[in-house]
């Protein structure tokens, strides 16, 4: 039921971003804001609260885009948030809801992480088509190692924005291109620091959690500052967004 909720929502924010018809594009926000609930409530079950606290607020967010287009009407900065939402959503949930392809991800990560670290005559083997182990510590990679909600995070942002076809697809091609293989470094980089005890006993929590967490914070926000120089675009649409969220706080006299 929850994958159709999540499908149903998608396809109306997609249609309404080309219509621009305020009662559609609301109803997607609503349904899309009803499908993190529900996921809420799954890792409530599994008592994952860190991700409570995260779909709730990607649903109080939907609601709040249902709202204000619902009584405010389809404004561009509407149109592109819900086309936005639309394609990200579109380009990351088939790998996340879709076993099969999730795999494939998952094992082309694998074998070019693999390659990576055995071009460098690393001594590191591959004991399952998601396994790597270097000195007999093994490294799973899941779909969280593939990159692919930031993939689709920059995809669906820029492919949004109203540019020429020739500058919106080569800051689609750098941007994505860049951050995924910046994360196959990123997968090698945790291994060989596991593997090789860099950091002595919390050596994969140091390099997993910390260092490459804040390696890749760094690196997309240098990647989103390009993008921006190529389109000027999105930076007007950021900004106007802010602007109509901060006018819509502002008291009534």
């Amino acid at each position: 039921m929850t994958g159709g909720i999540l499908w149903l929502s998608l396809i109306l924010l997609l249609i309404s971003s080309i219509t621009r018809r305020p009662m559609i594009s609301g109803s997607g926000w609503l349904l899309l804001g009803a499908y993190w609930l529900m996921e809420a409530w799954h890792y409530t079950s599994i008592k994952d609260y860190f991700n409570v606290m995260v779909v709730v607020g990607a649903a109080a967010i939907s609601f709040s885009f249902c709202w204000r287009i619902l009584s405010g009407g389809m404004s561009d900065t509407a149109e592109w948030i819900s086309m936005a939402a639309a394609i990200c959503g579109l380009l990351y949930f088939p790998f996340a809801e879709v076993q099969s392809l999730s795999e494939i991800l998952i094992r082309c990560t694998t074998l070019l992480t693999f390659w990576l670290l055995a071009g460098l005559n690393v001594p590191v083997s591959m004991e399952s088509w998601n396994l790597l182990a270097l000195n007999g510590r093994s490294v799973e990679i899941v779909l969280a190692c593939t990159a692919i909600e930031s993939i689709a995070l920059f995809a669906g942002v820029i492919l949004s924005v109203r540019a020429p076809r020739a500058r919106r697809l080569g800051a689609v091609i750098l941007s994505t291109a860049t951050i995924y293989t910046l994360n196959i470094g990123r997968n090698a980089f945790v291994l060989l620091a596991y593997g090789e005890e860099w950091f002595g006993q919390d050596s994969f929590y140091l390099a997993h959690n910390v260092i490459a967490k804040v390696g890749s914070t760094l690196a997309l926000l240098l990647i989103a500052y390009i993008v921006f120089a190529i389109l000027p675009e999105l930076l007007v649409l950021i900004d106007d967004l802010f602007a109509e969220l901060r006018a819509s706080r502002r008291p009534e006299v």
